[in-house]
């Protein structure tokens, strides 16, 4: 079985993480205010670098103003 974060399915995820970014018009350095983490940290999760449980997806969410439904398509 393969690691679930090298499968398109979280690509997919990663890539939204991305663009939920950009369309709130913040960069990492902001995201990761709100998120209380570092800039690194966002880094590693938009280049699908660490993996993403439901809660802190959810916390993203609430950051980018958009629903979890945006993320899991």
């Amino acid at each position: 079985m393969d690691k679930t974060i090298y499968t398109k399915a979280y690509s997919s995820i990663v890539d939204r993480l991305k663009k939920a970014r950009k369309e709130a018009r913040l960069r990492q350095k902001d995201v990761a205010k709100r998120l209380k983490r570092t800039q690194s940290y966002v880094s590693k999760m938009e280049n699908g670098q660490c993996r993403l449980d439901v809660i802190q997806l959810k916390e993203i969410a609430r950051a980018y103003k958009k629903s979890l439904d945006f993320f899991v398509k």
